[in-house]
């Protein structure tokens, strides 16, 4: 008997012993996989940080040597392929690539970097803008820039809001971009209004697929239409978004047409420059009543109800002193020399390209702080607004200049 109950303790005891190991065994099995999980989870992050740091760098060091080849004409050689190909647009895909591909790095670093960039590199863009060359465009140019800033604007608004339900930030900065000088004047109003990252970079990527179509596009259009240089010229500086565009499509319509230059006097390209110039002068203007825009934003933001004048922001202040100071300090010759002049039109044209390429960078940073979620809720009404504004820009001022 005692032998049985013996028996029945020991098979018992084996029994307990035995669960016991299997229990200590399947939590060492789970330890296990949460650690290799965690590991996993960590060394993707490593290569997500680490391929975050290594684009920063290649599009820090291509935008340096850029720069370092434009303003002081160093010949870099047989690496001469590392500068060039580092443009707006493929500095805001790249960020959107990183951003739907590998996620979302260094967060807070990131959206530093994107706002207070951008709002630096503002500033320098006022040293390559003159109020008088700008002005330089005459009462004609003058009227057809401010009804078709304040056109596009009303008309955004309608289409945007009353038709198509985009938010009221992706709306106003898409129409400001059409407005008057795409990316910059995007750049320059998203921090008054304090734009989400997700607003900046829909706007941004809306008005550069645009901008793109437009620089092949219009030349076309503009010879179909047997257009002349000075009416080519004013439609490209109005409908097209972006300066640099401006300037090719200008390009490529007096290479198309250079028997029309010599008998006309005036090149596309140079009524094209001039009129731009006096558009991008607005960007100042707007981004002074853009406070006022958004007052009641600006004050639930705040939880204040402080005046709309003083929610202008202090980069804007200095853009506008940095204008005012190229104008009438540093290029003009009358007061300080020719050979000072001489040297204040190369000093600022310097850090004007600075802040360009400063601006290009900032682009990456806002393209990473998009996300898949972003988009889904975005969806494709911002680009349908972008290109709905486009074509009705584009055929009112193609009337304008035919027809009134």
């Amino acid at each position: 008997m005692r032998s049985r109950l013996t028996n029945k303790r020991s098979e018992r005891n084996t029994t307990i012993i035995k669960c016991e190991e299997k229990s200590v065994s399947q939590h060492e099995q789970r330890h296990g996989f949460f650690s290799f999980l965690q590991n996993t989870n960590t060394q993707i992050m490593k290569k997500k940080e680490l391929c975050y740091i290594v684009i920063v760098a290649m599009l820090g060091v291509s935008l340096l040597l850029s720069f370092a080849v434009e303003v002081f004409h160093l010949d870099l050689g047989c690496f001469s392929w590392t500068v060039g190909w580092v443009s707006s647009p493929i500095a805001l895909a790249i960020g959107f690539a990183f951003a739907l591909l590998l996620g979302k790095a260094f967060p807070d670093f990131n959206n530093t970097m994107s706002k207070k960039m951008l709002q630096y590199s503002v500033i320098g863009l006022g040293f390559g803008m003159n109020v008088d060359k700008a002005l330089a465009s005459g009462a004609e140019g003058m009227v057809f820039t401010i009804a078709s800033v304040f056109g596009t604007l009303a008309l955004g608004w309608l289409l945007g809001r009353k038709l198509l339900g985009v938010d009221t930030q992706t709306s106003y900065l898409i129409s400001s971009g059409t407005a008057i000088c795409g990316g910059s004047a995007i750049a320059a109003i998203g921090p008054i209004i304090r734009a989400k990252a997700e607003s900046m970079s829909v706007a941004l990527g809306v008005v550069f697929v645009l901008n793109g179509i437009a620089l092949f596009l219009f030349p076309t259009i503009g010879d179909a239409l047997g257009m002349t240089m000075k009416q080519f010229g004013m439609w490209a500086a109005i409908a097209i978004h972006d300066t640099s565009s401006v300037v090719g499509a200008g390009a490529a319509y007096d290479q198309m047409h250079p028997e029309l230059v010599a008998q006309q006097g005036v090149s596309a390209l140079e009524v094209a420059t001039t009129i731009k110039l006096t558009r991008a002068l607005w960007i100042v203007v707007l981004a002074l009543v853009t406070p006022f825009f958004f007052r009641k934003q600006l004050a639930a933001a705040d939880g204040t109800t402080k005046p709309w004048y003083s929610c202008v922001p202090r980069f804007i202040i200095w853009f506008v002193v940095a204008i005012l100071f190229n104008t009438y300090v540093l290029s003009n010759a009358a007061l300080i020399g020719d050979t000072a002049a001489g040297i204040g039109t190369q000093f600022s044209g310097a850090v004007n390209k600075l802040a360009k390429n400063l601006i290009t960078l900032s682009l990456f940073f806002i393209g990473a702080s998009l996300t898949r979620e972003t988009l889904r809720c975005v969806g494709l009404k911002p680009l349908l607004l972008g290109v709905m504004l486009w074509i009705s820009i584009s055929l009112i001022s193609l009337a304008y200049i035919f027809w009134l």
